[in-house]
């Protein structure tokens, strides 16, 4: 089986989780890295909503499967678009790791004022800004060593990651605070992998679903028809985390989602933010951004635009 990845250390430790998975289940299946470098990749020098947004690491991936280069993409779940393209479909989201941002270099209470945080994430922004409107903020792109690097040399005071990164990385240590939801609510699909190949492959699409987890895929599903119902040209940020909760009454079932999502201004001085659950995670996605842009007022929020 041939799985599509980035090349940075992240990507390739994230393919090898995949392929330690099916090599669990699968006694004597080769399993092959197909790298590929994406746009996202080589404009490392270029914010990302200036180049392309959050489909820049993925294009080039999904490419390679659906013209045969590759079997499988394995994506961080937090970097697909929310609409997927022709002839291709995610069939598999394994157990999610910590969904959390973290810092490296000091914990929130800590940072003095006036501090410098190092993050590209309009999101990360606008939450911290609004919880200490007296930071400093500075961009970051480059994989995880380059970031890091710009603490330990003194350049800022903070960096903010997504927490599972350094944890697949096995730099856990590294790590000065997991940030609870409550402080700084995740992208969409952080801390999940999505396990992507052509929608006519049935014997992959057998395969990976050994690895799917139930409950991170209906997560995952209702983080993604959230930020989907919010619109393709949605520019301001947005947030959203859920959680798989049990029915009334404390039995199993199938489960219930709990969804909570965030749209604030880009300075951080506005932020709507609510939560629903329900048992249909598509609906629920959809429900809830209706909720926070029609009845909330995200709408009014100054630099809100949806194109489409």
């Amino acid at each position: 089986m041939r799985l599509a990845t980035r090349g940075s250390p992240l990507a390739l430790a994230q393919a090898d989780i995949v392929a330690g998975m099916l090599a669990t289940r699968f006694v004597g299946i080769e399993v092959e890295r197909v790298v590929v470098h994406t746009e996202g990749d080589r404009r490392t020098d270029d914010a990302l909503d200036r180049i392309g947004g959050q489909g820049v690491f993925v294009k080039e991936i999904q490419h390679a499967v659906g013209d045969g280069r590759a079997d499988v993409a394995v994506h961080s779940a937090k970097d697909l678009p929310p609409i997927e393209p022709p002839g291709l479909a995610v069939v598999a989201v394994p157990v999610r790791a910590d969904a959390r941002d973290a810092l490296v270099g000091s914990t929130l209470d800590a940072l003095p004022p006036g501090a410098v945080v190092a993050t590209g994430s309009p999101r990360r922004r606008a939450q911290l800004a609004h919880l200490r409107p007296d930071l400093v903020f500075v961009g970051l792109r480059g994989n995880m060593g380059t970031r890091l690097e710009h603490v330990r040399s003194g350049q800022v005071d903070v960096v903010v990651v997504a927490a599972a990164a350094l944890d697949r990385l096995g730099w856990a240590d590294r790590l000065d605070e997991r940030l609870d939801t409550s402080t700084c609510l995740p992208q969409v699909g952080q801390g999940a992998l999505a396990l992507e190949c052509r929608v006519d492959d049935r014997a992959v699409r057998s395969l990976l679903g050994t690895l799917d987890d139930q409950a991170a895929h209906m997560a995952v599903t209702a983080e993604r028809a959230f930020l989907r119902a919010l619109g393709a040209g949605c520019t301001l940020p947005v947030a959203a985390h859920a959680t798989v909760v049990r029915g009334a009454g404390g039995g199993a079932g199938a489960g219930r989602v709990r969804l909570e999502g965030l749209i604030a201004s880009g300075d951080g001085r506005v932020v709507v933010r609510d939560v629903l659950e329900g048992g249909d995670p598509e609906r629920l996605g959809a429900a809830l951004a209706a909720l926070l842009v029609d009845e909330q007022g995200a709408a009014a929020i100054e630099g809100w635009e949806v194109t489409g």
